[in-house]
């Protein structure tokens, strides 16, 4: 997905950063489609998505101020996403009675009508698979496989962004094609073959 207009970004940051609601409001626009879809991918639950992406946005806005347009708006936004989610992964267990228990994150819901055409049924069976496989995956490697194939960074920017080795995230990635395959193996295939 191909970043916004950052000449029109740059413009809508200072007003922003001048304390302009309406210019916040813009750039949330903007791209809190891409930072809903990345956490929703990530918790599979809409609910989560949600307080999640609403997360990102209230700590964009409180730091906003500190924006110095090293680099482009998403890239500093992607960087508060990716640090939310780590948050939201330490986050998800918690102690009651004395045990630590991991909180079970449910399958993303559909909110649009299914359509019954053989390919759009396809693509949803895969896309099933998918969400399936990543299931069975740490947050790590889910995350790790997210950032690579959904946002396409490199394994370097993975690294960097989840403060791990670039070993680390190619193993994660490695797993997570490897849980893939096991969902879906034919139609996989060219993505298994990356590696």
């Amino acid at each position: 997905m191909a970043d916004h207009d950052p000449a029109g970004d740059t413009d809508l940051i200072k007003r922003a950063q001048a304390e302009d609601l309406d210019a916040f409001c813009t750039l949330a626009e903007r791209y809190a489609r891409r930072i809903y879809l990345l956490a929703s991918y990530y918790c599979r639950n809409a609910q989560d998505a949600e307080d999640l992406s609403q997360e990102v946005w209230l700590k964009a806005y409180q730091a906003l101020g500190s924006f110095r347009f090293d680099s482009s708006f998403y890239t500093w936004l992607r960087r508060i996403t990716i640090n939310a989610f780590l948050n939201h992964r330490r986050a998800s267990f918690f102690r009651r009675g004395g045990q630590t228990t991991a909180v079970q994150l449910v399958q993303l819901d559909s909110e649009t009508p299914p359509s019954t055409s053989p390919e759009n049924i396809y693509n949803k069976l895969l896309f099933e698979n998918v969400v399936s496989a990543l299931s069975e995956l740490t947050p790590s490697q889910r995350l790790s496989f997210l950032l690579r194939h959904y946002e396409g960074m490199s394994y370097e920017e993975i690294a960097n962004a989840m403060n791990c080795s670039t070993g680390t995230v190619k193993k994660g990635v490695w797993r997570a094609i490897g849980k893939l395959r096991t969902q879906e193996p034919e139609t996989l295939t060219s993505l298994a073959n990356e590696y």
